[in-house]
């Protein structure tokens, strides 16, 4: 019985400090995080774009989460600056990824800021990047004789376009392009705060 007793006592004591160590005090050091300069909140057409990019797995070969050069080249690949808690802010849930079967997305909206290229890019990948892996999402577009009143076919490059169609993007298409617009974590970061005096540096 006092193996048992001994044994429980052991376990949650490793419990405890396994939550210590993962949720308490992670949450104890970005409690107070506040969104990183120029972020705002996502419209509605956005965060519907949200649902779109988690629905299509795009989360499962796309990160959000440009990596210090200790890590990554990914400042010298054009995808910004290391990202920092605020970049995160308005982001439930985040969407960090850790597969790179493509590039990060946390800044597509600067590295391609065109609502056309984005679309003709879903509509088929390689017709905008050679050899291209990601599939295509013919299922956000409709292929009809013309368009409605109202409706904006997409402009595909020669070669790709469907002969005597056009391509008009669904409403769930242009909400994943507004969400990918809006991806854009530039702002500039607080420097971090100095260190007390007589707190050596770290060799």
């Amino acid at each position: 019985m006092q193996n048992e007793t001994a044994l429980l006592a052991g376990g949650m004591t490793m419990l405890a400090l396994a939550t210590s160590a993962l949720v308490v005090l992670p949450y104890l050091q970005l409690k107070d995080a506040k969104p990183t300069e120029g972020l705002k909140p996502y419209t509605s057409a956005q965060l519907r774009g949200r649902e779109v990019y988690i629905a299509n797995g795009c989360v499962y070969c796309h990160s959000q989460q440009p990596r210090d050069a200790s890590f990554a080249p990914d400042a010298k690949r054009g995808w910004g600056r290391v990202a920092v808690a605020g970049d995160y802010y308005y982001d439930h849930p985040h969407l960090l990824g850790t597969m790179r079967t493509g590039p990060d997305l946390m800044n597509i909206g600067v590295r391609q800021p065109s609502a056309d290229w984005h679309l003709g890019h879903l509509f088929q990948p390689r017709a905008y990047v050679p050899g291209s892996i990601m599939p295509s999402y013919p299922y956000l577009f409709d292929v009809k004789d013309a368009p409605d009143p109202g409706e904006k076919p997409i402009t595909l490059p020669e070669g790709y376009k469907p002969p005597g169609k056009v391509v008009v993007p669904t409403p769930a298409a242009l909400d994943l392009v507004a969400y990918l617009q809006s991806l854009n974590r530039t702002g500039p970061v607080l420097p971090a705060p100095p260190k007390p005096a007589g707190v050596s540096k770290s060799k």
